[in-house]
């Protein structure tokens, strides 16, 4: 090794950590049952109950409250690996497992691929609820498959890359921690009545965490766009001129890089219940709406982004970095 640059740490804990929790969700998915996720948030509506009032104070106190068990856990877990490494590997590959949803989010595409390729818009109309909170009941075929492709693709960074993103820098707390806010931002971060403000904190905090690895979950896709049939250039300068037309500051990373991957074309008006949300257009403003192979291909995407942003969150760990030695200055 030349001078400078540390030995590998092939072996470093959480490095095989995050590896082993996402090869258990790819081979095992989500648990059937008692999904630690599913506890959370019973222990969030617990906390909500006793803590609501209308105002953003209010929900800032939730916010840190719901948290904070998270974070002290996950310090516990830290300070076990610092000294037993074996048990510090075991620890991060049970969080890992525990927060990362990839296999899951895609065998959903692939469902909602299925139920349109057969032309079943009931079992289509049904199966949407599990990937995102669109109202379904009037949905075509074309509008079902773009709103599977935009969930997808979303929810690649929510449930995968941002996790591995703050795993690989603070570990167990890390992946707890974002595991934990962006369950809060699905419960409290929506615009309705009662959330408005008090899930004000939530919805930040959720944004702020996924702001690096949204961009990153986007550069991800259109680097393997040809793994789809797509252009990676294509998807590239799609990502670039259509990911600011989309309301949220993270989702139209990810939207647009599989819209140019895919060669689709995302966006439009959605409904949530009482309310209506107006995106722009992500992809070719002449290109097709996501049919069912479309959607099969959004949901390979989703494993593949994945899978490279796994290796990529181990290799910053095991890889060496250049060790910097301060000069110092001689006096004449």
């Amino acid at each position: 090794m030349s001078p400078g640059f540390p030995s590998p740490r092939v072996h470093d804990p959480r490095a095989l950590g995050l590896m082993l929790g996402v090869a258990a969700d790819a081979l095992l998915g989500d648990p059937a049952r008692h999904h630690p996720v599913a506890w959370f948030g019973s222990w969030a509506t617990f906390v909500e109950r006793r803590l609501y009032a209308e105002g953003t104070s209010h929900g800032a106190l939730f916010t840190v409250v719901t948290l904070a068990p998270l974070v002290v856990l996950g310090v516990a877990a830290e300070q076990v690996a610092r000294s037993r490494p074996l048990a510090g590997t075991g620890l991060t590959a049970l969080a890992t497992w525990a927060v990362v949803g990839s296999r899951s989010l895609a065998r959903e595409g692939d469902a909602m691929a299925e139920a349109l390729a057969s032309g079943d818009l009931d079992a289509a109309r049904a199966r949407l609820p599990h990937l995102c909170g669109r109202d379904p009941s009037a949905l075509d075929t074309a509008e079902l498959g773009r709103a599977t492709v935009e969930s997808l693709a979303e929810n690649t960074t929510d449930s995968a890359v941002a996790s591995l993103f703050w795993g690989a820098i603070l570990g167990v707390p890390g992946l707890l921690l974002h595991r934990g806010a962006n369950t809060l931002d699905a419960m409290v971060g929506h615009r309705t009545p009662r959330h408005r403000r008090f899930g004000t904190a939530s919805a930040k905090l959720d944004d702020a965490l996924d702001l690096v690895p949204a961009r990153i979950t986007g550069a991800l896709a259109c680097a393997l766009a040809p793994l789809v049939g797509g252009s990676a250039r294509k998807a590239w300068r799609t990502m670039l001129r259509d990911a600011r037309d989309h309301p949220s500051p993270n989702g139209g990373w990810c939207e647009a890089a599989w819209a140019g991957a895919l060669g689709v074309r995302l966006g439009g008006v959605n409904t949530y219940g009482d309310r209506v949300e107006v995106r722009g257009t992500l992809g070719d403003p002449d290109g097709p709406r996501p049919d069912a192979a479309a959607v099969r291909g959004a949901a390979r995407l989703v494993a593949a982004v994945t899978g490279a942003a796994t290796l990529i969150a181990a290799a910053t760990l095991i890889i060496p970095f250049p060790a910097t030695t301060p000069t110092r200055r001689t006096c004449p």
